[in-house]
């Protein structure tokens, strides 16, 4: 290592080796000469004069790629997939005459990309189920545990400290969904031609359309593909990244949202992620715990997000059947895409895997605001012991706005409950059994056992075999 020279932190410091390793050159130049060994494959199937030995020198060199002298044509040629084919070609003597016959570069380029695509997505795929999984434990755990909870960031009616961790975790299962769906419906490009007509195809094969057909359908099917897009330009359409791009973009802005809430609760020291006992929160205010991995899920979360565009435009500006201006962005927003999001998804299952919770800290916020957050169920006590509701309604709100004035311009703690046990009106009720926090939490315990049983464990069935090989993160 020089230490001269830009190194892409995704690479060196927050992506896993997996897909990193996916997205290398060594997978992706070795991926092209599959195709090109797939396409020669079905020729001789086809009939064309393909040779058997032809075919497994193909074989043999498949991964002996020399990539300096693949660079060294490269530089004389400038084109990318000729450099490689002449490499390969070196490689194969006897094969030099049948590589790429009747293809155009899209032939591997976007073969390959399609075959990366589809196996980064299960990567991710995988992630998103061992997180799922995590929080689910989690969820499960404190699914009793009753917390203030918050609309426009004020508070609000009690939630359950696991009850809003399934909140994180069903946008999750979204993800999943999309995610799914997204490498479900991947096709292959096959053999389109130069302008997605077949034309060279066609003339290989002397004019019979079926024997096009089934080329197309024998290269898609060796490429482990159960169809080909019915219709391409040069390439297959970039709606096909946008809409993957997309899908990533859905599981960075969830992750942003957990994140977000995570940092927001460290704030209120109610819950923290995991802090070693030798890592330094600050480098002048020694005391400090910073939510660095959230903060870190945040940042690489909004970098996915920022590159939706990128995938978009270039959809936008592939001019009748392509133009080249979209190499170098998806040369770029495709890997790093994946990339961030498998980090994202690193740092989300490590701080899910050694979340901290406070109780006695929650419990002491909730207590603060109880006052206020049970006057609906105070008002209804009284009105059912005889009170009149609108009387009594306007009593409360008179308290309640004098409490609030003690508390904000005083400093001082909320007397609610000691104005409204002095008010006659709400003699008859139990004003310590309406603040009982269980008593606010609704079905919260209940819908965390539903969404476990209903939503997470057939999750957990059908990725069995990932769950088990999901590993905890160290980071």
């Amino acid at each position: 290592m020089t230490h001269e020279l830009y190194e892409n932190p995704l690479i060196g410091r927050y992506a896993s080796r997996d897909m990193a390793t996916l997205w290398g050159p060594h997978r992706k130049f070795s991926t092209w000469r599959r195709i090109w060994l797939a396409l020669a494959e079905a020729q001789r199937q086809m009939g064309l004069p393909v040779t058997d030995q032809q075919i497994e020198q193909l074989r043999t060199h498949v991964d002996t790629i020399d990539f300096d002298q693949a660079a060294a044509y490269e530089r004389r040629l400038r084109h990318d997939v000729m450099a490689h084919v002449h490499a390969y070609g070196d490689d194969c003597p006897d094969a030099r005459p049948i590589i790429h016959l009747g293809a155009t570069s899209a032939l591997v380029t976007d073969n390959a990309d399609l075959i990366l695509i589809r196996e980064a997505l299960g990567l991710i795929r995988d992630r998103l189920v061992a997180v799922i999984d995590r929080l689910a434990a989690f969820a499960v755990r404190y699914r009793n545990v009753a917390t203030l909870g918050f609309t426009h960031l004020q508070p609000a009616q009690p939630t359950t400290v696991g009850k809003r961790a399934t909140l994180w975790a069903y946008d999750l299962v979204m993800d999943l969904e999309e995610i799914e769906r997204r490498s479900t419906q991947l096709r292959a490009r096959s053999v389109k031609g130069t302008t997605g007509t077949q034309a060279s195809f066609l003339r290989l094969f002397d004019g019979d359309h079926g024997k096009v057909r089934e080329l197309e359908r024998l290269v898609a099917e060796k490429l482990g593909f159960r169809g080909t897009y019915p219709v391409t330009g040069q390439t297959y359409s970039r709606k096909v990244d946008m809409q993957v791009v997309d899908a990533l973009a859905g599981v960075a802005a969830s992750a942003h949202k957990a994140g977000g809430d995570l940092r927001l609760l460290a704030a209120r020291k109610e819950m923290e992620e995991p802090f070693e006992s030798d890592q330094i929160g600050s480098s002048a205010m020694a005391y400090k715990r910073n939510p660095m991995r959230s903060e870190r899920m945040c940042g690489l979360a909004r970098f996915v997000l920022s590159v939706r565009s990128s995938a978009a435009s270039t959809l936008a500006t592939q001019w009748l059947e392509r133009t080249l201006d979209d190499s170098a962005n998806r040369r770029l927003v495709l890997p790093q895409t994946f990339l961030a999001v498998d980090a994202v998804l690193r740092l989300y299952q490590n701080v899910a895997e050694g979340l901290v919770v406070y109780p006695r800290v929650i419990t002491a916020n909730l207590h603060r605001e109880l006052p206020f957050l049970a006057t609906e169920n105070i008002l209804m006590a009284a009105t059912a012991a005889g009170g009149d509701r609108q009387d009594l309604h306007e009593r409360i709100r008179q308290h309640s706005q004098q409490a609030a004035a003690v508390v904000k311009q005083r400093g001082e703690e909320n007397d609610l409950l000691a104005r409204l046990a002095a008010d006659d009106a709400f003699q008859g009720v139990d004003l310590a059994a309406a603040c009982d926090p269980q008593k606010l939490i609704g079905r919260a315990p209940e819908q965390v056992d539903q969404f476990v049983s209903d939503v997470v464990e057939p999750i957990r069935r059908v990725h069995r075999r990932a769950l088990a090989a999901a590993a905890d993160i160290e980071l």
